[in-house]
């Protein structure tokens, strides 16, 4: 039978009775155990045992001990530190060799980062050991953790006279020596800023050693060395050398900064940079003589010109430098060429096609040397001077692009300088006329009309730079006009393709009249088919004609005024086309121009005969020889009196057949000058190896000193209408206006064809108040429209 037995009763033993707990006996064996750690032997340790030490000390209020104790030890461990490595690594200072300086200056900045290493290496492990009282003592005490108050000890024993000084004095050294050329360790200086830079003075968000000690250093030792280098390099370069050193300096200090001082010193670094090398010889640098802006430009140092710019650039007063000193290139390269083209045209010249020069390379009986041979001087001045422009223009349009990278500012200061340029030249408006007449004339050798075309364009550039554009206009309808009417234009499709550029620019109203030159040119064509026609059914004239009929609206016709009396045979041909004419065109008046025809004519000499082109005027006055005897001869008074060719025509006319390179006629006496008392005669001894002969007409220049004045005078009184107009229209849309704001708007909309002068405006408002267009308000400040 079974038994149930009682399960046995455990005893219950008396809890152990625990040691008495000493903080002294604690603190001795851990402070034992942490100066092994400050010896590296930290592998023999326990950390759990030593964990314990420091947990048994703050649990039992021993707190206070532990900290200020560990503390203590850490700073006796840098101090030991810092004298057997770092002051025993002091440079000695003895030798004058850099790159001795260097070693030594490296060895000391190591010397600082292996102590440092060692000192972060043991109170990271301290860190670990003592996190409890992290946790618990240095909170409820209000003082750092123990990683920080190794920070500060190493701060306070490290950081200190004499160390202190001569980490600084071996970050700058080692900075000079490889500024002066030579190599450096540069992971020996980075290693000692990387230090630096976690060194707060109090606070890790405030600032650190290396901000308050290093940065400060090196700057002050940078302005010092950089305000020598500028004198030196000023004393001892060129301007592009200068570039290229300061060049050179910009990027070491960017590569220094990147690779071993902090981000933060860039930004001072490069201020003092830019103004010791930059700011304070900007213009030193731009006016050197023989190397400077303008010898670079004239040597196109491309690369040269594009390091100023890119150097300047970076710098606030730089371009604004740079955009004068382009300018002032320019004007005074443009003044060059417009005082160039302002010397005075002497003797007179021949208004000589060029395009139809003859090509004989013998002598023709009665050449005049030297007097009517070649372009005017005036047309040779006036090609020159565009030509030099287009080429500065050129020029200055590469650089632009190679050199200053298509910057605005300079883009505008040189189309400044270009109007400038332009415009201090009085003549352009006909240079440029003359340049784009020359270039569509006929026989234009060694171009194609493509080439043209491209130069064309180019003239359109500058162009646009004139401000008297209706002075240009003037010009060009005259020269258009003598193309169309001898017919010296390259092709229509040129003429035309112009007239559309200029359209381009300055509006319908410009091209107006010229279109409508064009129009005659093909309803004369049309209408001579249609005399020719008419003639077959009758008795045609015995002199054949070709007649254009000009509108008078539309043609430059104050040139044209002079007439003279035609013979008999010339008469009954232009007779018989008037009433062709008229007969199909009630209510019109033809008006002949005989001074601007030309004739081909066959004149027999005793060798051969000849054919001859000659103008209208010339003609007359050989049909005046026709029947006189190889003695016989005309006074210049009876030559007039029969012809009433006008005096200043027939002086010129005469010249051109007795004086010029064909002697047609010879001159009693000889000489150049025609006088009223000087008489004629047919020369029928005159030989020539050519058939057909062009006799050029003599001219003056281009437009003399009194035709400029009265052109000037003509366009000054179409610009005081032109005013009048615009104020009249600008007050009809308006009605009322202060004075000011009506000076603006017309200026505005009359800027495309000339720039009126604000006291010519004046003296128009007052004209127009006078005839009551305008009344001025009773503030005499504004204006009110009447008509």
């Amino acid at each position: 039978m079974a038994t149930n037995r009682r399960p046995p009763k455990h005893k219950i033993k008396p809890a152990r009775k625990h040691d008495e707990f000493s903080p002294e006996d604690t603190w001795n064996r851990l402070s034992k155990n942490i100066r092994e750690i400050h010896m590296h032997n930290a592998s023999f340790l326990s950390f759990e045992e030593n964990y314990r030490y420091a947990y048994n000390m703050v649990m039992y209020k021993s707190g206070s001990m532990l900290y200020n104790g560990v503390r203590d030890l850490v700073a006796e461990n840098v101090d030991r530190l810092a004298e057997e490595d770092i002051i025993s690594s002091f440079p000695k200072g003895t030798s004058g060799d850099p790159v001795q300086q260097g070693q030594e200056n490296e060895m000391l900045l190591r010397a600082l980062r292996r102590v440092w290493d060692d000192h972060t290496g043991n109170m990271s492990k301290l860190r670990d050991l003592l996190k409890y009282m992290d946790r618990v003592y240095t909170k409820a005490n209000n003082v750092p953790e123990i990683w920080d108050a190794g920070l500060d000890i190493f701060l306070k024993h490290i950081i200190r006279p004499p160390i202190q000084d001569h980490i600084l004095s071996a970050i700058v050294t080692l900075i000079q020596i490889e500024r002066d050329g030579y190599v450096i360790s540069r992971s020996a200086v980075k290693e000692c800023v990387d230090v630096l830079l976690q060194l707060h003075l109090g606070q890790p968000d405030q600032e650190t050693v290396y901000k308050r000690d290093v940065e400060p250093a090196v700057l002050r030792e940078s302005e010092k060395f950089y305000k020598t280098e500028a004198q030196r390099l000023l004393a001892t370069c060129d301007a592009p050398e200068f570039l290229r050193r300061v060049e050179v300096r910009f990027q070491a200090e960017k590569s220094r900064t990147d690779h071993y001082l902090h981000s933060q010193t860039g930004t001072p670094l490069r201020k003092i940079l830019e103004e010791h090398l930059l700011i304070d010889n900007l213009s030193t640098v731009i006016d050197m003589p023989n190397s400077g802006l303008d010898p670079m430009i004239d040597l196109d140092k491309i690369e040269d010109l594009n390091r100023l710019y890119r150097l300047f650039e970076t710098v606030s007063p730089g371009l604004p430098t740079l955009r004068r000193a382009l300018k002032a290139s320019v004007l005074r390269r443009g003044k060059e060429i417009n005082q160039a083209s302002a010397c005075t045209e002497s003797g007179e010249a021949t208004d000589a096609d060029p395009d139809k020069a003859e090509t004989e390379t013998g002598k023709a009986n009665g050449k005049a040397k030297g007097r009517a041979g070649g372009q005017p001087q005036t047309l040779i001045l006036a090609l020159k001077w565009v030509q030099d422009i287009l080429e500065l223009k050129d020029k200055f349009d590469r650089l632009e692009r190679e050199a200053f990278l298509c910057n605005r500012e300079i883009e505008s200061a040189l189309h400044e300088a270009f109007e400038d340029v332009v415009n201090l030249n009085d003549k352009a408006p006909e240079f440029i006329s003359l340049f784009i007449d020359e270039n569509l004339k006929k026989g234009l050798k060694g171009k194609t009309d493509v080439e043209v075309d491209v130069v064309l364009d180019k003239t359109i550039t500058v162009f646009r730079y004139l401000t008297e554009k209706d002075a240009f206009e003037r010009y060009y309808k005259s020269h258009l006009a003598k193309r169309l009417l001898y017919g010296r234009s390259v092709s229509d499709d040129a003429e035309r393709g112009m007239l559309a550029k200029l359209k381009i620019e300055c509006g319908y109203q410009f091209t107006q009249k010229l279109e409508g030159m064009f129009q005659d040119m093909k309803i004369s064509s049309d209408t001579m088919q249609a005399y020719r026609k008419h003639l077959e059914n009758t008795t045609a004239p015995a002199i054949e004609i070709s007649v254009t009929v000009m509108t008078s609206t539309f043609w430059p016709m104050t040139h044209s005024g002079a007439t003279c009396v035609l013979p008999e045979i010339l008469t009954k041909s232009s007779k018989s086309f008037e009433q062709f004419y008229l007969s199909r065109h009630s209510g019109r008046r033809l008006k002949w121009q005989p001074s601007l025809g030309n004739v081909d004519v066959r004149v027999k000499f005793k060798a051969r005969k000849h054919d001859l082109n000659v103008s209208t005027f010339g003609l007359v006055i050989l049909l005046l020889f026709e029947n006189l005897g190889g003695n016989e001869f005309l006074t210049y008074e009876e030559i007039q009196s029969t012809t009433m060719i006008p005096h200043i025509d027939l002086k010129r006319h005469l010249q051109s057949l007795a004086c010029a390179k064909y002697k047609i006629l010879k001159k009693h006496p000889p000489g150049w000058d025609v006088q009223p008392s000087d008489s004629f005669s047919f020369n029928d001894d005159f030989t020539c190896a050519m058939q057909k002969i062009k006799v050029s007409t003599v001219s003056a220049k281009v437009e003399t000193m009194e035709e400029r004045k009265e052109t000037r005078e003509r366009i000054d009184e179409e610009r005081h209408y032109q005013i009048e107009a615009c104020i009249v229209r600008v007050m009809k849309d308006r009605k009322h206006m202060t004075h000011n704001d009506l000076v603006i708007e017309v200026t505005r909309q009359l800027a495309s064809r000339f720039q009126p002068n604000p006291q010519g405006i004046k003296k128009c408002m007052e004209n127009l108040i006078d005839r009551e267009y305008l009344e001025r308000c009773e503030d005499r400040k504004s204006y009110n429209y009447l008509a």
